[in-house]
C-alpha cells in the first residue's frame, strides 16, 4: 500500500534530476524542467503521478519556506536604504504593468477578476533567477546589478502586500461592486494588518531575541526552530484570515533583523529548492493540454508585453532620472520575465476561489516563455546592447548626471579589505588591531554569544558557518583582498579555502595554525600565507625584549651591544617578500 507513493517519488526525483541536468546544459533555470516533468507525468502526459495528496502537502510546505526565505532577506536596514532610483523604478514598473496589463487582458476576453490576478502576476520578476544570473556574470556588484536588486526588493514587498490584500477578500467579496462592501473589506483588512503588526513588533522586541539566542547554541536546533516558526505562522496566518504565504513571509521578516539571518537563510536554501520541486511538479500535473492550448495566443501576446514593455518602462524611468541607456538597458532586462511568485500568486487565487485553472495555465505559459527567453537575453545582454544601442538614444539624457555621481560615490567607498574567520582570542585581537590601524576589516564567527558581544563593542562581526558555501556567497568577497582563517580545525580551514575558490574568490587567503605537525603542514597547502600562533607570539615577544634591551643600552652608553640585538620585526602584518607580492 505504501510502496506506490514511495516509488512515485523515486520516479519523480530521478526524472527531475535528469531533466534538470538537460536544462542546466541549455543554461536554463531548473524550475522550467520541473514544470515540464509535472506536465509530462501528469494527466496531460503519461498520468504517472497519483500521490496527489502527498505531493500537494510538500508543495504547500515548499511555498511556505519560499515566502519565509523572502521575508528573511528583507532586513529593515536594507529596506530603509532602498535608493530613490530603485524605488521609483520598482513602483513605476509595477504601476505600468498592472494598469496596461489589466487593460490588455480585458481585451483578450478575460473577466475583470481574472485580468486583475494575471496583471498583478505579470509584475513580479524572479529574484532567485536574476541574482543567480548576475552572480554568474560577476555583475551583482555593478551599478545596474545594485539597482536591479533594489527594485527586486520593492517587488518582493509588493507581492506579499498583494497576497495579503487578495487573501483578505472572501469569494463573495470579489463580486461585490457596492461601495459599502469594499469599505467593509478594506476596514477588515486594515484592522487585521494593524493587529498583526502589533503582535509581530512585540514578539520581535521581547520574545524572539531570547529564543533565538537559546536555539543558536546548536545549528541543527536553529534550523528546526526556523522551519517550525515559519510553518506555525503560516498556519496562524491562514487561521487569521490571511493566507499561508502571508504568514510565512511575516515569520521570515520577524527574523530578518537578527544576527542569525544569514545562517538560517543559507541552511534553508537547499530545503527550499527541494520542496519547490514538488510545487512545480504539482503545478504541471494539474494542467491539462487542452487548457494550455486554448491559452497559447493570449500567452504569446502577454509574453511580448512582458519581454518588451517591462524593460522599456524601466529604461524610461532610469533615463529620466539621469542614467545612461546602457545601465537602463541592462537593469531593464532583469524584469523581462515573470517569476515563481507569479505562479504562486495565481495558485493562491484558485485556492481562495477567486479564479479558475485557466488563469493558472495562462500565467504558467507566460512564465515558461518569458523565463526561457529572458535568461538568454540576460546572459548575452552586452552583445544585445551593442546591436540595439543606436535605437536606444531616446532613453538617455544628454548629461546622465546621476549615474556619474553614483559611480563616483561608489568608487570612493572603501570596501572590506580583510575578512577574519574565527573570533577567538587570536582572531578577535587581529581584527581589533587591523581596525586600529585603519584597515577596513570585518569578522565572521558561528558563536551567537560572541557575535553579540562584539556587536556591543562596535566591531563588525557576522554570524555564520565558514564551511557553508551558501553563507560565503552572502559575504562581500568581491572587493576583499585578504581572507584570514583562524579556525582551530585543519579540515575547517581546508573546507573554507575550497569553498572560497569554488565561489570565484580571487583574493589572497591566509591561515593561522597552532603546530607544525606533518598533518597540519598538508592542511595548509594552497594558502598564500601561513601564520603560526606560537612562533609568531615568540617572535613578537623576542622583538619586544630586544627593543627594551636596546633602549637600555642606548641610555647606559653600551652602544657596542646594540647592534647584536637588532632583529627584523616579527609582526605577522609585515609586507611579504618581493617574490610574493601582496
Amino acid at each position: 500500500m505504501h510502496a506506490a507513493p514511495f516509488s512515485e517519488f523515486a520516479l519523480l526525483l530521478m526524472a527531475a534530476a535528469l531533466a534538470g541536468a538537460l536544462f542546466v546544459r541549455l543554461r536554463q533555470p531548473v524550475l522550467i524542467a520541473y514544470i515540464v516533468i509535472g506536465i509530462a507525468l501528469g494527466p496531460a502526459g503519461f498520468s504517472l503521478v497519483q500521490a496527489h495528496d502527498q505531493i500537494d502537502l510538500l508543495a504547500q510546505i515548499g511555498v511556505t519556506v519560499l515566502l519565509f526565505v523572502v521575508g528573511l532577506k528583507l532586513d529593515l536596514q536594507h529596506v530603509r536604504h532602498i535608493g530613490p532610483v530603485a524605488l521609483a523604478t520598482g513602483l513605476g514598473q509595477l504601476a505600468f504593468t498592472i494598469v496596461f496589463g489589466f487593460v490588455l487582458i480585458l481585451l483578450l476576453g478575460k473577466s475583470p477578476v481574472e485580468a486583475l490576478y494575471v496583471a498583478v502576476a505579470l509584475t513580479f520578476s524572479s529574484t532567485i533567477i536574476i541574482v543567480k544570473l548576475l552572480s554568474d556574470k560577476r555583475e551583482l556588484d555593478s551599478l545596474h546589478g545594485r539597482i536591479a536588486v533594489g527594485f527586486l526588493i520593492v517587488q518582493d514587498l509588493a507581492v506579499v502586500l498583494a497576497m495579503m490584500a487578495m487573501s483578505a477578500l472572501k469569494t463573495s467579496d470579489v463580486g461585490t461592486t457596492g461601495e459599502l462592501g469594499w469599505i467593509a473589506v478594506a476596514a477588515s483588512l486594515l484592522g487585521r494588518v494593524a493587529a498583526a503588526v502589533v503582535v509581530m513588533a512585540l514578539l520581535m522586541r521581547f520574545v524572539l531575541p531570547w529564543v533565538l539566542t537559546t536555539m543558536a547554541r546548536s545549528q541543527e536546533l536553529l534550523l528546526i526552530f526556523a522551519l517550525a516558526w515559519g510553518v506555525a505562522l503560516a498556519a496562524l496566518g491562514e487561521w487569521a484570515g490571511f493566507s499561508k504565504e502571508a504568514g510565512a513571509f511575516l515569520a521570515g521578516f520577524s527574523l530578518a533583523s537578527t544576527p542569525y539571518r544569514e545562517s538560517v537563510n543559507a541552511r534553508l536554501t537547499g530545503i527550499r529548492d527541494f520542496l519547490l520541486l514538488f510545487f512545480f511538479i504539482d503545478l504541471g500535473a494539474k494542467l491539462e493540454l487542452s487548457t494550455l492550448g486554448a491559452e497559447l495566443g493570449s500567452a504569446a501576446v502577454l509574453s511580448v508585453f512582458v519581454l518588451v514593455g517591462n524593460p522599456l518602462i524601466v529604461m524610461a524611468i532610469m533615463g529620466f532620472m539621469g542614467y545612461r541607456r546602457r545601465t537602463g538597458f541592462l537593469a531593464g532586462l532583469t524584469v523581462a520575465q515573470i517569476s515563481e511568485f507569479s505562479i504562486v500568486f495565481v495558485a493562491m487565487g484558485i485556492s481562495l476561489g477567486h479564479v479558475g485553472v485557466t488563469a493558472l495555465g495562462l500565467t504558467t505559459l507566460v512564465g515558461l516563455i518569458t523565463i526561457t527567453l529572458s535568461t538568454y537575453m540576460i546572459l548575452y545582454s552586452h552583445r544585445l546592447f551593442e546591436w540595439l544601442a543606436p535605437w536606444l538614444r531616446l532613453f538617455e539624457r544628454a548629461h546622465p548626471f546621476r549615474e556619474m555621481a553614483v559611480e563616483d560615490r561608489h568608487d570612493a567607498q572603501a570596501g572590506t579589505d580583510i575578512l577574519v574567520f574565527g573570533m577567538g582570542r587570536y582572531g578577535s585581537r587581529l581584527l581589533q588591531r587591523l581596525r586600529e590601524h585603519g584597515v577596513q576589516a570585518a569578522g565572521v564567527d558561528f558563536d551567537p554569544e560572541a557575535v553579540r558581544d562584539w556587536h556591543r563593542k562596535g566591531l563588525p562581526v557576522r554570524f555564520g558557518d565558514a564551511e557553508d558555501p551558501d553563507f560565503l556567497e552572502s559575504l562581500p568577497l568581491a572587493n576583499t583582498r585578504w581572507v584570514v582563517s583562524t579556525l582551530p580545525s585543519g579540515d575547517s580551514n581546508r573546507s573554507l579555502l575550497n569553498a572560497l575558490r569554488a565561489g570565484g574568490y580571487q583574493g589572497r587567503v591566509a591561515v593561522a595554525v597552532r603546530d607544525e605537525t606533518p598533518s597540519s603542514a598538508s592542511a595548509v597547502t594552497g594558502f598564500d600565507r601561513v601564520f603560526n600562533l606560537f612562533d609568531d607570539a615568540a617572535d613578537q615577544a623576542t622583538q619586544k625584549v630586544c627593543d627594551a634591551l636596546l633602549q637600555e643600552d642606548v641610555r647606559s652608553g653600551k652602544a657596542e651591544n646594540a647592534g647584536a640585538r637588532l632583529t627584523p620585526s616579527g609582526s605577522i602584518l609585515q609586507p611579504p617578500p618581493a617574490q610574493d607580492p601582496a
